[in-house]
């Protein structure tokens, strides 16, 4: 991701109430990196964490989970409604409705994500898609290997 897009990120992870444990663990990572007392990090400005958040390195894949998915629900609804409604999949508004879906027919999903590639920019369609396979690696297995889902180089 381009680091405007990852502050976006940051900044939408920080205000979201529901993170707070992945809150907490982005403080004691930031404030290892920084070299700052976790009580210095938990003081500072939304805006300034999500800065240091989006400058970091490294983060885990609790806390970069939560941040895609945060960004995703924030701005990237109706690509993710559109996708799940090629592919029938009940949802609310781009969130999964139900904790386990059956994976999706190869065909289906290939001609949805084709489709998808069409209508949005290809670096917010591999971003997408990428997110879904991190978070259900097994239901969407099928995604791995479609060029739609490869990370755009940067220019």
């Amino acid at each position: 991701m381009p680091l405007e897009q990852r502050i976006e990120a940051a900044t939408i992870f920080w205000a979201d109430e529901q993170s707070a444990d992945q809150q907490l663990e982005a403080v004691g990572s930031i404030a290892t990196h920084m070299k700052f007392r976790p009580r210095s990090v938990l003081s500072l400005a939304d805006d300034r964490k999500a800065r240091y958040l989006a400058g970091l390195p490294n983060v885990s894949d609790s806390v970069a989970a939560r941040a895609l998915v945060n960004y995703h629900l924030a701005r990237r609804r109706p690509m993710m409604g559109d996708f799940l409604d090629r592919l029938g999949v009940p949802h609310d508004h781009g969130l999964i409705a139900e904790e386990a879906i059956p994976k999706p027919d190869p065909e289906k999903l290939k001609q949805a994500v084709g489709d998808l590639a069409t209508k949005y920019p290809a670096p917010d369609v591999a971003l997408y898609l990428a997110t879904l396979v991190s978070q259900d690696p097994e239901t969407w297995e099928g995604l791995v290997d479609l060029p739609e889902t490869q990370p755009v180089p940067s220019a």
